[in-house]
């Protein structure tokens, strides 16, 4: 009767022992998803102006606390969608690296809301030999003749400009990718501006030519210069020779003083001619 005791004692002990573990396990489960949620994680490296396919992503747990701004948490959303930067596998796909729905795949994918694409010809020297990259931001010079208006008629003088600043770099010849770091030399960049920014670049390729200049990515600052000219490039900073001081005017001359007159005359007496014959006199009284 003993042993048969225990052994009912024991069982016992271990159902209720195996209901605490499933309960507590089906606590915890629902702990875990209450402060989780699914969210879109790409399988592989997907390239900008891509079209997602369901087999490039799946659904995975993701803390509630640490979730990225603006992430996909429903499959569907992705359909046809295209990427408008690289996705890293394991990075998780947020609306920011997403075309807006409806949009075709290629590069106008990847234009932002209001700017255009806008293609260059450069060369080894214009394009930064090769360092402008896809994701980089560059300065765009022009050298071209400038209309100077100095003392006498007006002239042309050569100047050098910056004309754009922070400009973004889409592609390079007919590549985007983002991730390659090597330099690379091409005839043609393709760069993002805004529709004025277009019209200037037009104007200023076709009064001089362009050249590149690759900026600091985090870098903000405008630069506002009032542009390099001739005279500005040889001036070495020593100081210039003083102008020749203006002669001091003329003074007028005082006025000469008036000449002394002559004393007047005493007055003279009567003067009487005398003829005698042939002889003539006179005579004074």
């Amino acid at each position: 009767m003993r042993n048969t005791r225990a052994l009912t004692m024991i069982g016992v002990a271990l159902v209720m022992a195996l209901a605490a573990v499933v309960l507590a396990a089906q606590w915890i489960a629902g702990q875990s998803a209450s402060n989780s949620n699914k969210v879109a994680v790409a399988l592989l490296d997907i390239s900008m102006g891509a079209r997602i396919t369901p087999e490039l992503v799946h659904m995975v747990d993701w803390p509630v606390n640490s979730m990225p701004p603006g992430a996909v948490l429903d499959l569907k959303a992705l359909d046809g969608r295209i990427t408008r930067s690289n996705i890293q596998r394991g990075e998780p796909l947020m609306e920011s690296k997403l075309a807006p729905a409806g949009t075709t795949g290629g590069l106008s994918a990847v234009v932002s809301a209001g700017k255009r694409a806008m293609t260059v010809r450069v060369n080894d020297v214009v394009g930064v030999a090769g360092f402008a990259l896809p994701g980089n931001f560059v300065d765009i010079l022009v050298n071209t003749q400038n209309d100077f208006h100095g003392d006498t008629a007006p002239r042309e003088q050569a100047i050098s400009k910056i004309v754009l600043e922070r400009i973004l770099v889409l592609a390079i010849a007919q590549e985007s990718n983002r991730d390659d770091t090597k330099p690379k030399v091409v005839n043609a960049v393709t760069l993002e501006l805004t529709p004025e920014q277009v019209e200037k670049l037009d104007l200023a390729r076709s009064v001089g030519t362009l050249s590149l200049v690759l900026r600091n990515q985090i870098d903000p600052q405008s630069a506002n210069t009032e542009g390099a000219t001739k005279s500005s490039l040889l001036d070495d900073g020593k100081p210039r020779p003083a102008a020749a001081p203006m002669p001091a005017p003329a003074v007028a001359a005082a006025p000469a003083a008036p000449r002394p007159r002559p004393a007047p005359r005493a007055p003279e007496g009567d003067k009487v001619e005398v003829i005698k014959g042939l002889e003539r006199s006179s005579q004074q009284f």
